[in-house]
């Protein structure tokens, strides 16, 4: 059997099997219990400081504080 047909049959049959079971795994894993309350503030962590800015945080550099 030259090298085409055997990476051909390979791909053919156990790469689509270990694709498959990746693609149930990741379905498994993002409707798992307990996911809800992080997939949640993920999407509204776009909406967190839409009635204020968030404070801002003075940095190491900051002139305002060296005296």
């Amino acid at each position: 059997m030259d090298r085409y047909s055997f990476l051909r049959q390979l791909a053919d049959s156990w790469v689509l099997l270990i694709l498959v079971l990746i693609f149930v795994g990741v379905i498994a894993f993002i409707w798992r219990p307990g996911s809800r309350r992080i997939q949640q503030d993920a999407a509204e962590s776009i909406f967190r400081n839409e009635t204020k800015p968030a404070p801002e945080e003075p940095s190491p550099t900051d002139e305002r504080k060296v005296k």
